[in-house]
């Protein structure tokens, strides 16, 4: 049996940099006009809501996962602002959180 490395989680200020990251060639998955990505897999949408990659395929493929999921081929896929806006995270910033400025 082979071990496999578990995917990390993304960090809460990687998270935050997610709408401002561009990519440089527009690809299926990619807001056409920012270059930004719009979903993500959706083991990486789980590990950012607290569960392990078993919950979260069992999750999508019953629909019961806490967001919208998308079947694209022969994999799932998440919209990106909807797990931002159940981490609380709305207009590029933190609900409850005010900006500095």
């Amino acid at each position: 049996m082979t071990a496999t490395t578990p995917t990390p989680i993304p960090s809460a200020q990687q998270l935050e940099r997610l709408p401002q990251r561009a990519e440089r060639d527009v690809t299926p998955g990619l807001a056409a006009d920012l270059g930004q990505p719009v979903v993500m897999g959706v083991v990486a949408a789980g590990r950012l809501l607290g569960m392990g990659r078993t919950k979260a395929y069992r999750l999508a493929r019953t629909g019961q996962f806490p967001c919208r999921v998308l079947r694209i081929g022969g994999r799932y896929a998440v919209p990106i602002h909807e797990v931002r806006a159940l981490l609380g995270y709305r207009d590029g910033e933190r609900r409850g959180h005010e900006t500095k400025g």
